[in-house]
Parts: structure tokens; sequence; C-alpha cells
């Protein structure tokens, strides 16, 4: 005879819960198959009147297996995480017998839920008079909760309440509150923690020395080193120290802003401290300098390192490739590589993805294919920084195409296309002009949830540039800062480049003054665009303020700010202004490059001073200084010029023995000097001789292709109906009706018709005006 579960006679809805719930508090464990008798009475708000049973209030284990297995037989419940109205007894429950670890379990299933209504969070802000009162406990294990959900705007809601009933979180659950807002893309997340790490001192909360760390990470984020060494030197007041993270981490940010000067202070500082450098602090350095382009002071890190007994580690081998590869070094990088696996480091996917990178950047493009057939070998899975590469690559090289394909193989490998991988396909179509396809991928972004990064507002920003409509770019950045975009010096550079480009100084040097204004802390790319237009512009002297601005700031100047400067000096005709500031910056450790010696070279023979011009020539060969074809034809037309012909040619000569290719300036000089001569004959064997340079057949499409789509477009901007409904789109905009206008772009878009250019930056600038702002969410 099969045994089989009783069956009880039915039971009225208010029997059943009494029965269950006295079956419940009686038993030491859950009455499992008692209660699979009564599984096919039991529905939803029975389940909840037993969860809110006060009876069963001070069994919060049974009460809390019980809803398990509920959820595991109960089909609808299995669906969802609990009824909000069950929820707040059973919180209740645990949290009075200290139940944390359970309760924080529910909180995490059911948030997810509980969007968009916020049910829990409104009760916990305005309680329900029929629920218990949120307790302290539940308060503060909410906070951690939302935090871990991702939604520390209301966490911090939360943390208010706490604040206006003197109810103080603890030291945990703060430090969890004020790093979810570091992480928090925000402008103002940095001064939002400070204030919360006033009110807590108030609440009589003992910081630790974690809650300065993230304090201080939050500052480096923003780059905001004076507030960072602020807390360092606060710290102590508390009854805290210091340790190796607080300095790594503003370490780490003055390396990533090439401020060594900084460091180096800071480095001294942490060893009064008595604190020695760790793995982490060599690493930041060796990260530092291999960034600035100094590979012997890295190398002499990683000495240091194995003086110290502290042995390199694959993170340090990894950068120190990058380093190399940044500087073209690729076969010293894969040297390197050879030295790990001797060490028994195996290289991982960062190693590849360096050496990929590098050998992609150096025109090595079959070594990188290679690499990925080692990898595929070696059972080491590409990552998305890999496939990112690959879509950079085509991109550079043209093929949008063949970049798309990557995007569809990383989603057929189970990577999901990042914001890096669309923005980079955004930045060459707005390159191609193409910004249908830009509109489309910023709209694909929304729907799989990735925000539209810094990236692409600056890829924007510098397409308007290009397109000479700094109005709408200035617009764009404004709309940007509002909508809560983290607009850095990038942003301002590219818009304060595009003013010097257009021969409005007066406007850069205001957006110069806006963006230390807003706090913008300003890279060497940015102090090179500005000193680079204020030389452009005949002000150099203002350009030289400009450089000891920096340099008072720890920020170490390169080749390009040198350069720029002694352009400056010889585009005003002051070449002995431009020798005397190479000379003196010779003595500071600037090294002269082949840029160098083309801007002296040239600034020389402009002001006919062409016996010294070949001198500087002469004297940088003899060095065994590398010169390009460029130097080449400023000499060579110069001395054509001159009528020196058989000079120039002698320099002809040398350059097809050192395998300097001519090109077609070497040619128009050349046969423009023969030809004025009358030396017809040898300007046509010259001419016969001379190799042809030719574009490379893809790049000669991708022109063609360039120049069909700018044709394409133009007679689409012609097209009356395209103006029409690009009015109407604009229109819609204008009212902040982006829903409306994004519908009949995409009606539009299935039959075909294209809009004018300026419509597509409108429905662009509406899909970034669309975010809500930080300050609105929070």
């Amino acid at each position: 005879m099969s045994s089989s579960t009783p069956q009880y006679p039915p039971l009225n809805p208010s029997q059943l819960i009494q029965t269950i719930t006295t079956l419940l508090s009686s038993s030491k464990s859950l009455p499992k198959s008692t209660l699979k008798s009564y599984l096919p009475h039991l529905t939803l708000p029975i389940i909840h009147s037993i969860l809110s049973s006060p009876t069963l209030s001070s069994h919060p284990t049974t009460l809390f297996s019980f809803f398990q297995w509920s959820q595991s037989h109960i089909p609808s419940l299995s669906t969802h995480p609990l009824p909000f109205p069950a929820l707040p007894p059973l919180l209740s429950s645990l949290l009075s017998h200290r139940k944390f670890k359970i309760a924080k379990s529910l909180l995490l299933d059911f948030i997810p839920s509980d969007h968009p209504q916020h049910l829990l969070h409104r009760h916990l802000l305005h309680p329900i008079s029929s629920f218990p009162q949120p307790s302290r406990d539940l308060l503060d294990t909410a906070i951690g909760s939302y935090c871990q959900c991702e939604q520390p705007h209301l966490a911090l809601q939360i943390f208010k309440k706490m604040k206006r009933l003197r109810m103080c979180p603890n030291l945990l659950t703060f430090n969890t509150l004020i790093n979810a807002l570091v992480k928090y893309p925000s402008t103002h997340s940095v001064d939002l923690c400070n204030e919360l790490f006033n009110d807590v001192i108030k609440l009589r909360l003992a910081p630790n020395t974690n809650t300065f760390n993230i304090l201080i990470r939050g500052y480096c984020l923003v780059y905001k080193f004076k507030d960072a060494n602020g807390l360092l030197n606060r710290i102590s007041e508390f009854g805290c120290v210091p340790d190796n993270v607080s300095y790594n981490t503003i370490l780490d940010g003055l390396c990533k802003k090439g401020r060594l000067n900084d460091v180096r202070d800071l480095l001294l500082d942490m060893k009064g401290k008595g604190l020695v450098p760790n793995k982490n602090t060599y690493n930041i350095l060796v990260h530092g300098y291999c960034k600035m382009g100094w590979l012997k002071d890295a190398a002499q890190v990683v000495e240091l390192m194995t003086q110290n007994n502290t042995l390199p580690d694959l993170w340090t081998y990894n950068m120190l490739i990058d380093g190399l590869c940044n500087e073209g070094r690729i076969d010293d990088a894969f040297k390197l590589r050879d030295e790990m696996v001797g060490l028994k480091l195996l290289p991982d996917v960062k190693t590849y993805n360096t050496l990929i990178n590098g050998c992609l950047d150096n025109k090595r493009s079959s070594e990188a294919f290679d690499l990925l057939e080692e990898m595929n070998k070696k059972g080491i899975k590409c990552d998305e920084f890999t496939y990112n590469t690959l879509i950079k690559w085509y991109c550079k090289e043209g093929k949008v195409e063949k970049a798309r394909e990557v995007i569809q193989r990383m989603e057929e490998g189970g990577l999901c296309p990042d914001c890096v991988s669309y923005n980079t396909l955004i930045s060459a179509y707005c390159k191609a002009g193409n910004l249908s396809e830009v509109l489309r991928i910023m709209k694909r972004m929304g729907e799989k949830g990735l925000k539209m990064d810094n990236f692409s507002l600056n890829t924007m920003l510098h397409t308007l540039c290009q397109e000479r409509k700094l109005d709408e770019a200035y617009e764009l950045l404004s709309v940007a800062h509002t909508r809560g975009y983290l607009v850095d010096a990038v942003s301002y550079g590219t818009l304060i480049a595009g003013y010097f480009r257009c021969g409005n100084m007066e406007k850069a040097l205001n957006l110069w003054d806006e963006m230390k204004e807003r706090e913008v802390i300003p890279t060497i790319i940015t102090y090179n665009i500005i000193i680079g237009g204020l030389c452009k512009s005949g002000k150099t002297q203002l350009a030289i303020a400009k450089l000891n601005e920096l340099l008072e700031k720890g920020i170490v100047p390169n080749e390009i700010t040198y350069n720029t400067i002694i352009h400056g000096y010889c585009w005003e005709g002051n070449i002995e202004k431009a020798f005397q500031f190479h000379n003196k910056m010779v003595e500071n450790s600037f090294k002269p490059d082949v840029y160098t010696c083309n801007i002296l070279l040239r600034g020389l023979c402009r002001e006919g001073m062409l016996e010294k011009a070949i001198k500087l020539f002469n004297t940088w060969i003899d060095k065994g200084k590398t010169i390009d074809v460029v130097t080449y034809n400023t000499l060579i037309t110069a001395l054509c010029k001159d009528q020196r012909l058989e000079d120039a040619l002698g320099l002809v000569a040398e350059m097809e023995e050192k395998n300097v290719q001519r090109d077609k300036y070497t040619l128009n000089a050349i046969i423009g000097a023969l030809t004025d001569a009358g030396r017809l004959k040898e300007a046509e064997e010259f001419m016969s001789n001379m190799t042809e340079i030719e574009r490379p057949s893809d790049q000669r499409l991708q022109m063609d292709n360039r120049e069909h789509e700018l044709t394409a477009e133009s007679s689409h901007e012609l097209d009356p109906s395209s103006i029409a409904y690009s009015q109407q789109i604009d229109e819609l905009c204008a009212e902040g009706r982006y829903k409306d206008a994004m519908l009949i772009y995409a009606e539009l878009t299935q039959r075909g018709i294209a809009l004018q250019k300026s419509t597509y930056f409108t429905l662009i600038k509406g899909l970034i005006k669309r975010r809500k702002s930080v300050s609105k969410a929070g």
C-alpha cells in the first residue's frame, strides 16, 4: 500500500491561519510534511497573514524557513521575492532577534523588484501605521542594502531621516554609504560625502582610517589633491593614523595626472610618518613613470623593489611592457614578456592586450593577429579590452564595418559591448560625418542601459568644433554639466582648441577661466592646447606665463610644451629668444627631438639665416640625432630660393643614401628650381625618376566613400520633405518633446528619409537632456 500525504478537512481562511500558526510556534523545526497537506489551500493573503502573525514574531528563524518553503512550493511567490505587506513584520521579527544577515538577504531580494514603486523606501521614510515602525537597525540595514543594489541616492535619504531622528548609523554602514556615493557618477558626490562626514561627527560617530581613505579616494577621483592632502593632516585629530592605502591613493592620483614632483614630496612625507612603501606603492610609481615615458626611472623603481625584498609581480611587468609599447619599443616589450615566463610569471590577458595594442599602434598588425592565435591556443580568453582594441584599430583604418563585426563576435562570445565599444564607433562615424549612425548607436546604448559617458560627450564636442559650430558645442557643454556628466579637462580643452582655431582668443581664455572656476583640473594636454593657441595668436609671452603656472602646480611639461613655445618665438620672428629658451630648457632636462630641429630650422630659413640653418643641420647630424623628410625639405626649399641648386641636389642625393623617402614637397622645390634655371631636361628626368607617391587603395576607397556620403547628405538636405521633417523634429525638441521627436525619427529611418545635419545634433542633444540630473535623482 503506497503512502500518501494525509488530507485534512477543509478549513476556512481564519481557521487555516490559526492552525498553521499554532503548528509553526509549537515545532522546533519546520514541519514540512504536515505543511504539504495544506498546500492546495495556501494563497498569498493567507501566507501574508501567517508571516505577519504576532504569535510568530518571537520565532524569526521558523518564520523565515516557512517563507523559503512557501517560495519553493507556490509558483506566484517564486516569481516575486515577497509581497510588500509581509515584509515589514518579517524584517521586524528578524532584526529584533539580531538576525541581521537573513534580514539583509531579504532586502537584497526585494529592493530590485520594488522599482519603480519604491514601496519599502516610502514606508521607511513615512511609516504606514498598520506596520511595525522602522527601527534603527532596520534603517541601518536598509542603507547598506540600497547601496549594494546601486541605489545610493535612496540610501542617502534614509540616512537623512536617521539624522533628523538623531539616530547614528554604525561605522560600517556609514563607510558603505560614502563609498557608494564616491563611485556614483556625479560632480557633487565628494562635497556631499564631506557634508555627511560632518553630520556623523555631530552624531558622535568615531570615524576610522577606512573612512578617511574613502574620502581621500573621492577627492582624488576629481583631482582635488589639495583637499586629499588636507585630510591626511586632519586624520590624527580623530585618533586615526594614515596607512599605506591613504598614501597610495593620493600617489596614484598624482601619477595619473603626471604630477611627479608632488609624488616625490608625498613619498618623503610617507617615510617621515614611518610607513614603508609596499608592493602597491612601487607599482603605482612604476605606472606613473611609464605613463610619462620615463622608463629608466621605472626600471630604477623595480631595482629598488628587489633591494627591499619586494618581488615585481605580473602587474609590475604589465606596466613596464605597456611603457615600452607606448614608446614604440615593441621588440623590447616581447623580450620582457619572455623574461616574465623565465621567472614563472605567466602572461595574462592584460599582457596580451598590451602587446596586441602596441603592435597595432606600430603598424605590426600581422604580429597582433599572431598573438590572438597564441591566446586561443593557450586557452586565454579575449576580454572586453581585447575586442575594444580591435574595434579601435579597424575604425582607425577606416574599416568601420569590420569593427561592427567585432562587436557581433563579442556578443556571440558572451561578452556585452560596453561604453568604450560604442563610443569608438560613435567617434568613427562622427569623423565620417555619418550622424544618423551616431544617433542610432546612442539610442541603442540607451536601450541597453549604457550611460553615455564623457567620452561620448567629448566626441560630439570634437565633431561640432570640426564643423566650426562652436555656439552649439558650448551649449552642449553647458547642458552636459547641468545633467551630471563629469565634464573634464578634455571637454574644455576640445572647445578651447576650437575657439583658437577660429581665431577667437578671447572666448578661449574665458572658457579657460570658467574651467578653473568649476575646479576642473587642467592636464598637460590642456595646458599644451592653450599654450599652442596663444603662441599661434602671437602671444608667446602669455604662453610663457601658462608654462610657469603649470610648473608651479607640479605638472611636468613634455616635448610638445617646449616645442610649441619655441615654435611661437619662431612664428613671431624672434629667433634669438627661441634659441635662448631652447638652451635654457635643455639645461632643465628637456631632450630636443626632430620636431625641435625642424622648428628652429624653419625659423632660421624663414628669417633668411641660411648659413646658421646649415650649421644647425650639420651639428644635428654630427650628434647622430634623427632627421626626417621635413628636415631635408626645409633646407632644400631654402637653398632653392637662394639659387643654390647644386647644394639642394646634393641633399636630395643624401636623402636617397639614407633611405629618407622624398615626397611631393621635395619634388616641387627641385622641379621649380630646375625650371627657373632653364634646365628643363633635368627637370623632366628628375620627375620621371621620382617615386610616385600614392595613397593606399583602402585609404583611397575610404576617401571615395566619405565623398559619396557627403554628396548623398547634401542631396538629402536639398529634399523639401527632409527639410520639413527636420523642422518638425526641431520644433518638438524645442518644446522638450524628445520622445515624440524620436518616434518621428524612427519612422523616417524606416522610410529611408534623411534629415538635416543640424537636426541630428538636436536629437543627440535631446538624448543627453533626457538623462535626469544627479541632483534631481538624489
